[in-house]
């Protein structure tokens, strides 16, 4: 009761001011019928409150987003059912959800009325150039009585997350050589890019499927034969992202930094989905590892990955070594991709020590000075860059220099047509140097 007259609109104190000297004016004067105006006029905000107190409770609302993940710069579509639980229809209703900034205004509407058990669907869309996890609500809904004397503001505790994720590149299938890794009952001679059904039998096994029982061998042998588990082998890889604040430049999503994030989710995505076994690592180590195709879990890693970078951060390491030991600890992986910043020397030395067993090693290398070019200030990395570029070069590291407004489909197919001679530098169409 104490909200609800907290509540009183300017007309309401209005109306509960005018009745109390009313009142007090009739008992002075005796005036009966002044007193029965007071005695009006003080009832209609006290009934307005009781009015609005009992519709306060009697409300109830559902959200859904869909989707609840979506990539950068592409719509989301919130919806809200807002239901008149009570037997009495409400008055006007001003409804506002609270979301962040980011995903654009707070959307608001006017309900003149919601009949008794009655229903509202409102919807709205939202948008968000910036990765990031962004609560929508709680919804409020400002309650009024139909003499507008008195508006109570009641929040609902029920919240939703919409999940933005990087942008994801579609990238071509392009020649590139991993290690290969396998499980299982047999082992290979010869592997195809395909991987090997190995169907020789073997002797059954308490728990072994009666599906895989091969029934001329077990003729052949005289005991119960089942074929071997087929033995699937992918090629392995790693993907490297280099997320220290000191190697980047640019802010927001035109950033070097989101650059290189989108990159690597789409380089980890599409190798993922083309069968590679594939781990994870930025400049502080390991993030997340997993299976490609072939291990039949490429969704699940997929979403692991995309919910980490969805939240990745600029660090503030100033090395890259831990990232680099993490690579080394698997031997330099096959084939390794590294999304990086601005190089200094010792680091390329560093990363020139990892020699991926029989696999290529792409470096994506940003030309961090195309970003923010106007600035005068020059970047501390930026006088030693050119010679980490060339170590990694000498070390056998396909480089490809990339320059702010970069194709990221067209730097790949660069990657993987590279041979031994350095490659150009890529740049925006229309852009010079």
């Amino acid at each position: 009761m104490k909200a609800a007259l907290a509540g009183l609109t300017t007309r309401g104190r209005s109306f509960l001011a005018a009745g109390v000297a009313a009142i007090l004016c009739a008992l002075a004067l005796g005036e009966n019928d002044l007193l029965r105006v007071g005695v009006l006029l003080l009832a209609l905000p006290l009934v307005a409150v009781g009015f609005v107190v009992r519709s306060r409770y009697r409300l109830a609302c559902r959200r859904g987003v869909e989707p609840s993940r979506v990539t950068a710069g592409r719509d989301a579509q919130v919806t809200m059912h807002l239901d008149n639980v009570s037997r009495l229809p409400t008055g006007l209703l001003l409804v506002e959800d609270h979301i962040p900034y980011v995903l654009g205004g707070r959307p608001r509407f006017v309900l003149d009325r919601v009949e008794p058990r009655g229903s509202r669907q409102l919807s709205y869309r939202v948008r968000s150039d910036v990765r990031g996890k962004f609560r929508l609500g709680p919804l409020s809904v400002r309650l009024a009585d139909p003499l507008g004397l008195v508006e109570l503001t009641r929040s609902f505790a029920a919240v939703d997350t919409l999940t933005v994720t990087p942008v994801i590149t579609s990238l071509p299938r392009v020649k590139l050589v991993g290690d290969w890794a396998g499980g299982g009952d047999s082992r290979a001679r010869t592997v195809a890019a395909a991987g090997e059904d190995d169907v020789s039998p073997r002797e059954y096994r308490h728990g072994d499927d009666l599906r895989r029982v091969h029934w001329r061998s077990t003729a052949r042998h005289g005991e119960l034969m089942v074929r071997r588990e087929e033995q699937h082998w992918q090629s392995r890889g790693a993907v490297l992202l280099d997320t220290r604040r000191i190697v980047h430049r640019g802010e927001g999503p035109a950033s070097s930094f989101e650059w290189a994030v989108s990159a690597a989710a789409s380089v980890a995505i599409h190798l993922v989905r083309s069968g590679f076994g594939l781990r994870f690592l930025t400049d502080a180590g390991e993030i997340t590892a997993g299976l490609g195709v072939t291990g039949g879990r490429s969704g699940a890693f997929e979403g692991v990955l995309l919910d980490a970078l969805t939240v990745v951060r600029p660090s503030r390491h100033r090395f890259l070594r831990d990232g680099v030991q993490a690579l080394l600890r698997e031997g330099g992986e096959g084939l390794v991709v590294a999304v990086l910043g601005a190089l200094d020397p010792a680091e390329a030395r560093e990363l020139a020590a990892v020699h991926g067993r029989g696999g290529h090693r792409i470096a994506f290398v940003l030309d961090i000075s195309s970003w923010n070019a106007s600035s005068a200030v020059r970047h501390p990395i930026q006088d030693s860059h050119e010679e980490a570029v060339a170590t990694l070069r000498r070390s056998g590291w396909r480089v490809v220099p990339v320059a702010e407004g970069c194709d990221l489909a067209s730097a790949w197919s660069t990657a993987g047509a590279i041979s031994a001679a350095p490659a150009p530098s890529l740049r925006a169409a229309g852009s010079s140097r």
